[in-house]
């Protein structure tokens, strides 16, 4: 899997590929990363990457030039046009089932937008999807960016230490992840249930999905009627 990243703040996209599993995945070549600062494609000295907005208004607004000159680079070291995603508080909400989905792709862009966003004119030509994750804003797309493609390495076979973490992961199922413990057995008066300390791996199994259901139920009672009916 390739990504290629279009930001203007590169320099933070080193956490990838200096600590935990999507370094060790970059390290083993399961994915490449490759940023792109826009402001190496503009056409005038001060290197201009944003503009007021047309029928006025606060903040800036993305410029449509540099963007589509950095996807056309982009598309030129590849031979082929990427699938091209733009994180916004517009777009649809993320899910693990889109994680899912989006991990097919072998060429993936991340487009990060800074101040009151893009040019629309570059979305309604040249953004494949956008995305959201959540309900919120933050100052750029950086973050999400990043926290879109942890996710997604995370799903690339041999990217994690046993075949069946993602699969038990949170949503992985549509349910939240059940409780899990470690030793020592008891610490500060609290035991590990019994259940667990038993052996019996289909009263474990069991137990797990009940405590996912009853999880799912206390916190997040829309996820189970999504796992219901779908």
């Amino acid at each position: 899997m390739r990504f290629d990243v279009i930001t203007l703040f590169p320099e933070m996209f080193s956490a990838l590929t200096e600590f935990g599993v999507s370094r060790r995945a970059n390290q083993n070549s399961l994915y490449a990363l490759n940023t792109w600062n826009p402001r190496e494609f503009t056409k005038d000295r001060h290197k201009t990457v944003d503009d007021r907005p047309y029928g006025g208004g606060p903040g800036m607004v993305m410029m449509y030039q540099p963007l589509k000159d950095c996807l056309s680079a982009i598309e030129e070291t590849l031979q082929e046009k990427p699938y091209v995603i733009y994180l916004s508080p517009q777009g649809k909400p993320l899910t693990q089932q889109k994680v899912s989905d989006l991990s097919q792709h072998k060429n993936i862009t991340l487009l990060c937008g800074r101040y009151e966003g893009v040019d629309e004119r570059l979305i309604s030509t040249s953004v494949d999807e956008e995305i959201s994750l959540g309900d919120f804003v933050v100052s750029g797309g950086e973050l999400p960016a990043m926290m879109l493609m942890d996710a997604m390495v995370r799903l690339l076979p041999g990217a994690l230490g046993h075949t069946q973490s993602a699969e038990q992961d949170s949503f992985s199922d549509g349910l939240l992840d059940c409780p899990h413990y470690t030793r020592p057995e008891v610490v500060d008066g609290l035991s590990v249930p019994s259940v667990l300390l038993e052996g019996n791996h289909a009263k474990i199994k069991a137990w797990r999905y009940a405590q996912k259901v009853a999880r799912t139920q206390q916190r997040r009672p829309d996820l189970e009627c999504r796992a219901i009916t779908s």
